[in-house]
């Protein structure tokens, strides 16, 4: 089978996005509309309910380098959060410890991640953690 291009695949990606994923509780676009190379994007995870993260907003920043879907994308929290695989210093989702993220496959996409990162803040582990203030920013 056929491999779909890096940039015909982020420009799916990208369509998707901007109609909204599911329930509407992550959204995701590009960062920059003149970015030709499509690299940089925004996310938003609206934080599950029954959680500490309930209500509240999560701002992140993706990145797709040049060998993405082979090569998972690099993510960055730009609101403050208490994760296991956040580092605490820079935001920065250590992919080594987030599933979805250590066992990439090229068929997982940025909405992949999000739904995942939102199903793991709402996991018996990590829905009562203690959180920053909201608002706060890395």
């Amino acid at each position: 089978m056929a491999k779909i291009p890096r940039n015909f695949r982020l420009l799916e990606e990208l369509e998707k996005g901007e109609k909204g994923i599911g329930d509407g509780s992550c959204s995701y676009g590009l960062e920059d509309g003149d970015d030709m190379l499509m690299s940089n994007w925004n996310g938003t995870i609206i934080g599950p309910g029954h959680t500490v993260h309930e209500n509240r907003i999560y701002s992140l920043k993706i990145h797709c380098g040049e060998e993405y879907p082979e090569r998972p994308p690099t993510i960055q929290f730009i609101s403050r959060v208490n994760l296991p695989f956040v580092s605490q210093t820079d935001g920065k989702v250590e992919a080594s410890k987030l599933p979805v993220l250590a066992h990439w496959n090229r068929n997982n996409s940025i909405e992949t991640v999000l739904v995942e990162i939102r199903k793991e803040m709402a996991s018996f582990n990590n829905r009562k953690l203690p959180q920053p203030p909201e608002g706060s920013t890395f």
